[in-house]
This record gives C-alpha cells, sequence and structure tokens, in this order.
C-alpha cells in the first residue's frame, strides 16, 4: 500500500459510516447536476459518498489493486491530480442526467483504472479471479458497458460518472506525457551531470517494499550506470532515482 491510496480508502470508509449514521450528511454533499450552481462544493464532495456496502467495497478494491502501482509510477503528486481530475470528469459527465443524485468514487477510480491500462495494458487481471483479461480490453469492455447503460438508462448506476472517469484519466495522462517529453527536453539541456552524493544516495535506494516492476526498472537503470556511466542517465531515470531516494 502506498500513502495516498491508503488515505484514500480510509477517508472513503470514514465518510461511509458518518453517513450511515447521519443520512443528513449525504443528502448535503451528494452531486445533483442542476443544483450545481448553489452547491458547488458536491463537486468534489460527491466522490466521498457511497450508497452501501456492496458500492464502497468495489470501489475500494479497485483502489487497492490498481492504485499503489500508479502511485509509485505517476509520484504522489500527479496520482491526485489523476483521482481527483477523473473525479470532477465524473461530475461534468453526469450533466447529461442533470436531475439525477449522484453519489461515488467510481470516477476517480475508473480514471484510476485508465491509468493502470495506460502504462501496463497487457497487464492479465483476473475477473472474480478466474477469467484472465488484459487490462486495456478490461478498459474497453467497461467503456462499452457504461455507453449502453448510460443512453439506455433503467437503472441507479452513473454510468456517465464511469465515463467521465476513464476520459479525465486519459485526457490527463496525454497531457502529462506532452508535457514531460517537453521537460525531458530542458533538462537535458540544464541539469548538471549527478554528483557523488547523487551516486550515494541513489546507491542507498531498498528494494524490500518496491514493486517488481520498479525493482526491475531500478536495477536496469543501475546496469547502465555501470556501464556507461551515470552521465548517461535521461531526465526521467534521475527522476526515477529521486522520487525513491526521498528527493521527489
Amino acid at each position: 500500500m502506498t500513502r495516498w491510496v491508503t488515505r484514500l480508502i480510509i477517508a472513503n470508509t470514514l465518510m461511509f459510516l458518518l453517513g450511515t449514521a447521519a443520512p443528513l450528511v449525504v443528502t448535503v454533499l451528494m452531486l445533483v447536476p442542476a443544483e450545481v450552481l448553489q452547491r458547488p462544493w458536491t463537486l468534489v464532495t460527491y466522490m466521498f459518498l457511497h450508497g452501501g456496502m456492496w458500492h464502497i467495497l468495489f470501489n475500494m478494491l479497485g483502489l487497492y489493486f490498481f492504485g499503489p502501482r500508479l502511485e509509485e509510477e505517476l509520484g504522489e503528486r500527479d496520482f491526485l491530480l489523476l483521482y481527483f481530475i477523473s473525479g470532477l470528469a465524473g461530475a461534468l459527465f453526469s450533466f447529461l442526467t442533470p436531475h439525477a443524485a449522484i453519489i461515488g468514487a467510481s470516477g476517480a477510480v475508473y480514471g484510476v483504472l485508465m491509468g493502470f491500462a495506460f502504462f501496463w495494458p497487457k497487464e492479465r487481471i483476473l475477473i472474480w479471479g478466474v477469467v484472465p483479461l488484459e487490462a486495456r480490453w478490461l478498459v474497453i469492455i467497461m467503456t462499452a458497458l457504461s455507453l449502453s447503460g448510460g443512453f439506455g438508462g433503467g437503472d441507479s448506476v452513473a454510468h456517465f460518472a464511469h465515463l467521465g472517469g476513464f476520459a479525465g484519466g486519459f485526457l490527463f495522462l496525454k497531457w502529462r506525457a506532452r508535457n514531460s517529453r517537453g521537460t525531458k527536453f530542458q533538462a537535458s539541456l540544464e541539469v548538471p551531470p549527478p554528483s557523488g552524493a547523487d551516486l550515494q544516495r541513489w546507491s542507498r535506494i531498498s528494494t524490500e517494499r518496491m514493486h517488481e516492476v520498479n525493482r526491475a526498472e531500478l536495477e536496469r537503470i543501475q546496469a547502465k550506470i555501470k556501464a556507461s556511466g551515470a552521465a548517461s542517465l535521461s531526465g526521467s531515470e534521475r527522476t526515477f532515482l529521486d522520487r525513491f531516494s526521498g528527493e521527489d
């Protein structure tokens, strides 16, 4: 578990317990798109409310399984940006059903799932612990189901919030990728070679609690340093080392 995934799960659980004990809290904090000018805070607060045990369980399981690896990949700041931008996009898409009451972290969690599929599209996920499905196909299938449910109507699921979560997560990740390319180019022109202190700090990175994907990346970078020297590291590789050595 990573820091912000843990905090988000705790926050959602506490708000669920509070809403169960005091239903008025849900009434005040839920999103009704047609009333958003009178209650603008609900664009954020709605994503910390849930309508029942199964609702919060599925959302928090999704955050638990997909969130930590993505938080390690993006870093804490960008992970939170992805989460809340996806949740806000879910709120905006919900204006397609202006008088519906919208609650749940689904939009934000769908953005996390989009992020997972963005970086590891061929990662196999066991649906119900049995059926293997690549992450990219899971997103495609869930998008199709949300489109069908949203325009088909007839149930109480916030399908448009799900679609908004996917859209918000995807747009944020594309913007981040484009922006990082420019940042890396600028950094390659301005950043001085690593110092001896940098090398010592990077050598002390612990792999005990590191995800296997990040551990493999660390080993690759360390091999590159041995073969070509620290000056050969790209900006993203140095950022990776800084993040895991506590300098991010």
